[in-house]
């Protein structure tokens, strides 16, 4: 299978909205922190404004292109023994089957490769000794790298039920067909 194939060429996105403000945050708030310095002297701006558009293009990606791109969503709890515990939710496997492939392609590499620049710009950071503008890599690549875990275990555990729900059904028909068997003799 080429790359051709893997994002469907040919194929539009089903959600093109959806993919543009999934691109849109990431984008923002890569551009804004590069190209900030050419406008503001102030650390604190550059920092908040920095670390809110990492944060709105987190809540997008958890909340919102997440279920509708890729069929997943996840999030955290605490539990009363202070304990963490993942809770993943997706689609049927009818559902994540018909899911579009552009779509789906869009969201895993602009996920991995917002991560991989906030991990280039944190190493330029610490090239130029400015340990403030690699505290706000740090911050953004913590939101890319939680949807990323997120969105990885919601997938790993996705395909796990998919599988358990397979073994199931087989295990019931085989088991419905070997008593039908036995009941005609």
């Amino acid at each position: 299978m080429d790359l051709s194939q893997a994002v469907g060429e040919g194929e539009n996105y089903a959600n093109p909205k959806t993919c543009f403000f999934h691109v849109l945050f990431k984008a923002a708030a890569l551009a804004f922190y590069i190209l900030s310095t050419l406008f503001f002297d102030s650390f604190v701006i550059i920092f908040v404004v920095t670390v809110i558009l990492a944060a709105l293009d987190f809540w997008v990606v958890k909340n919102i292109s997440g279920r509708i791109l890729v069929g997943l969503r996840w999030w955290n709890e605490i539990d009363d023994k202070g304990e963490s515990l993942w809770k993943f939710e997706s689609l049927d496997q009818q559902s994540l089957s018909r899911m579009n492939k552009k779509d789906s392609w869009l969201f895993w590499w602009t996920l991995y490769i917002s991560a991989v620049a906030w991990i280039i710009l944190g190493i330029f950071s610490v090239i130029r000794f400015e340990p403030d503008y690699l505290l706000i890599t740090a911050v953004c690549l913590s939101l890319s790298i939680a949807n990323i875990v997120g969105f990885t275990k919601c997938r790993k555990d996705a395909k796990k039920q998919i599988q358990t729900f397979a073994s199931q059904t087989i295990a019931t028909r085989l088991s419905s067909t070997i008593q039908s068997a036995f009941s005609v003799v």
